[in-house]
């Protein structure tokens, strides 16, 4: 999108299933990806934005699990916009029915989040909430709400009656004049605008919906194309056909490879049982045979790495490995400072992330998956505990 100064924002949509609430880790993973591959640390450039229904929002436990992110080391995005469009109805039940808080938005108080109230019927205050949440995210970078309070004019859907379950709500709608009409009768009254540049304006839009409507039949798109984002260019798809190629690297590669994962730098107090069985390790990689899977592994990650692919393992104890078997991450017996050998193969390498997560499965493969939709020039990998995929 370019706006009427020149600024250019580029807006990326990910897909939501029905299953509530989702696709929040995976906009959270997506947005993660976009900081690596910028070189964004904090988030500065990068906005993740939720829209959320009220009931949704207080009933389902990803979103917790995905809040929960937002200070984690390899997790955090800088803060996510968190809006809840409220209707005041999960679908037929009433606000008591569905939650035990008094706001929808309380979720946010156990991540000390503000949270912005505000009547959707009043357009400059939503636009001033909407305009504090944004400044607020990017000077503390942390999870920001701004709950819109408003109604559903009408029904689930076409047929839907929602005066079976709500008639005393809809007795006061059917009488309420809506958002639009309520600030452009403000507007004119403030002599801001005419009610004749109001009629051209309610008419110029309503023709613009109405065209796009009639020529939806016939818009067509490329759908194996349409949910990639422009890293993927170039990259066949699933449904097509590709070269194939050797995949094996020089045996010189994992000479190289096999140093750095058995180094100890000088200063480095490594644990003593750890320094033997990095001792050991060098002894099958130098005689080339009786090789574990963790050093199977960590020669398959860097043969990537020196490549220029970036590599993330995120879930449960995967620096140390559940059974200590990865070692990925060594901690310095003195100052408890990390290595990661994987990360010092050669200069121009692609960056290894090897991160331990929070203790949730839904949340964490979510937002690893969102990761690995943003570039192809990464392998990113959940790794589960052995019970979690039954």
């Amino acid at each position: 999108r370019t706006y009427p100064n020149g600024k250019r924002i580029h807006l990326s949509l990910v897909a939501n299933p029905s299953h509530l609430e989702a696709v929040n880790p995976m906009v959270s993973g997506k947005a993660r990806a976009k900081m690596h591959f910028k070189g964004d640390e904090s988030g500065e450039t990068i906005v993740p934005v939720l829209l959320h229904g009220d009931a949704a929002f207080s009933g389902q436990g990803i979103v917790y699990e995905s809040m929960q992110f937002a200070r984690t080391e390899h997790y955090a995005t800088g803060g996510t916009i968190h809006v809840v469009t409220n209707n005041q109805v999960g679908f037929t039940a009433d606000p008591w029915q569905s939650r035990s808080t008094l706001y929808s938005s309380d979720i946010g108080k156990a991540f000390e989040a503000p949270i912005f109230h505000v009547n959707a019927d009043a357009v400059d205050e939503v636009v001033a909430a909407f305009e504090m949440a944004s400044e607020y995210r990017q000077k503390f970078k942390t999870d920001v709400i701004v709950d819109i309070i408003g109604y559903r004019k009408r029904g689930h859907n076409e047929i839907d009656e929602p005066r079976f379950t709500q008639p005393l709500m809809y007795q006061t709608i059917d009488k309420h004049p809506t958002s639009v009409e309520i600030y452009r009768q403000k507007l004119v009254a403030e002599g801001r605008i005419t009610q004749e540049e109001a009629n051209e304006s309610k008419e110029f839009v309503e023709k613009s919906f109405e065209d796009a409507f009639v020529a939806a039949d016939d818009y067509s798109v490329d759908d194996s194309k349409q949910w990639y984002d422009s890293p993927w260019e170039g990259i066949k798809q699933p449904t097509e056909h590709s070269t194939v190629r050797k995949t094996g690297v020089d045996v010189g590669v994992l000479e190289e490879i096999s140093s750095a994962l058995v180094t100890i730098p000088d200063d480095f107090n490594i644990h003593r049982r750890l320094g033997n069985i990095i001792k050991a390790k060098a002894t099958t990689l130098e005689e080339k045979a009786n090789l574990d899977w963790g050093t199977a592994e960590a020669l398959a990650f860097g043969s990537l790495l020196v490549e220029g692919t970036h590599v993330r393992i995120s879930g449960q104890d995967v620096q140390r490995g559940t059974f200590s078997h990865r070692h990925g991450v060594w901690h310095d017996q003195k100052t408890n400072e990390n290595y990661t050998p994987l990360n010092n193969i050669r200069d121009g390498q692609a960056k290894f992330v090897c991160a331990n997560s929070p203790l949730s499965e839904f949340g964490v493969m979510g937002f690893e998956l969102g990761y690995a939709q943003e570039s192809p020039l990464s392998l990113v990998i959940w790794e589960a505990q052995f019970g979690d995929f039954v």
